[in-house]
């Protein structure tokens, strides 16, 4: 298991759900947790309105008047909401802080408070760092891919979880804004020191492009921040000409449902992407016109493809655009909508579900791939492209 100290925080969910990664959490429409598609998501990213429903009206009027009932008898409303949603037995439901509710706004427009490291745990327990990002403390301060994680702040973090490890590096984001200090314990060969850093602003690389043998380009989406469609549009128009392409959403945890289907719309002659219900109400999400539809295309996916990199994934496969490699995916395939509460905190609720153009249900089932793969799963890719053909 691997993680970023900039995707992972500490998540208030309903009963069944875990600790999980900043944009896993973002919702299908509009963000990890699956805000709603355009109209909806332009409320979305701002101020939260009242949040719509479907069978879970009584769910949202349950958790809003459970929160109003605890700020009259002067105790926590967000402590309230929380139980109230533990109760509901919505899984994908969250209750988030005011300052951490900004900071999932912050993160949609690809920025993250942290020190610029991936760690992952070995088998062993030990944490490693897997990458440094260029330019931030982490690499300022001369730590290296390689390096052993030791603790944090004076905490052990061998055998911890790496959402926990991630979080003790991010800090309470109350009390550890840009600028505060953390203590990391670090080890390189028989070298261990202790290295003090300044957490900053950072921005994430969504998108990342590099090139195989024989022309086939892979396209790496981390998350489907705001741009990246735009973004996947320009790498596809940029490799080379008939060459295969292999879009890896391998690990990536969703993001915005606008840039889900403009990052289809680069693969796609228009069409249908998804459809998806609103207070029982059934729409649907289109690609536009114009997409490179004659280029071999694969799509790796892993148990950690959710949300919108579902929604995208589905849309492929269906269309018989992309044979889909690697293994099934999460099953996130709810859409939730915020209720603003109280004390400001801010109740992200389940109000309906999407599903692929043929019908398929995501949420809970996931995405079957085509070709089953582990860790081969690019070298497979290669080798499928390689049958595909010249698209020309």
């Amino acid at each position: 298991m691997s993680g970023r100290d900039l995707f992972c925080q500490p998540r208030r969910f309903g009963r069944g759900a875990a600790l999980t990664l900043v944009f896993a959490s973002v919702l299908v429409a509009g963000a990890a947790t699956g805000s709603l598609p355009q109209q909806w998501g332009e409320a979305r990213a701002g101020s939260p309105g009242p949040a719509r429903s479907t069978a879970s009206a009584g769910h949202a009027e349950d958790v809003t008047r459970a929160a109003e009932e605890a700020a009259a008898d002067g105790k926590s409303p967000m402590e309230a909401a929380e139980r109230a949603v533990s109760r509901s037995g919505d899984r994908w439901a969250a209750v988030y802080s005011e300052g951490e509710y900004q900071e999932f706004q912050d993160s949609l427009d690809g920025r993250y408070t942290g020190v610029g490291l991936e760690a992952r745990r070995e088998r062993d327990g030990r944490i490693e760092v897997t990458k440094v990002q260029s330019g931030s403390p982490a690499a300022d301060a001369g730590v290296h891919a390689g390096d052993r994680l030791r603790s944090v702040d004076g905490r052990p973090v061998d055998g911890l979880p790496v959402t926990d490890v991630v979080s003790l590096l991010r800090g309470d984001m109350k009390d550890a804004p840009a600028g505060t200090a953390v203590r990391l314990g670090l080890e390189r060969g028989t070298r261990a020191w202790t290295e003090t850093l300044r957490r900053a602003l950072l921005s994430t690389d969504s998108v990342t492009v590099h090139e195989l043998s024989g022309g086939i380009t892979v396209i790496t989406v981390a998350a489907f921040t705001r741009g990246v469609g735009d973004s996947v549009r320009s790498a596809v128009e940029h490799a080379p000409p008939g060459a295969g392409i292999v879009l890896d959403l391998r690990g990536n945890s969703g993001g915005l449902v606008t840039e889900a289907v403009a990052a289809a719309s680069a693969f796609l002659d228009g069409g249908l992407v998804a459809t998806y219900d609103v207070d029982g109400d059934q729409r649907a999400l289109h690609a536009e016109a114009g997409g490179d539809t004659g280029r071999p295309l694969v799509a790796l996916v892993d148990g950690g493809t959710m949300s919108a990199a579902e929604l995208l994934t589905g849309a492929l496969q269906d269309r018989g655009r992309a044979v889909v490699v690697g293994s099934r995916t999460l099953g996130k395939g709810s859409v939730q909508m915020p209720r603003r509460l109280p004390d400001g905190s801010v109740a992200e609720l389940t109000v309906g579900h999407y599903r692929t153009p043929s019908g398929h249900a995501v949420d809970g089932r996931g995405i079957t791939p085509d070709l089953e793969a582990d860790d081969g799963a690019l070298k497979r890719a290669e080798t499928v492209l390689s049958g595909l053909g010249d698209a020309s």
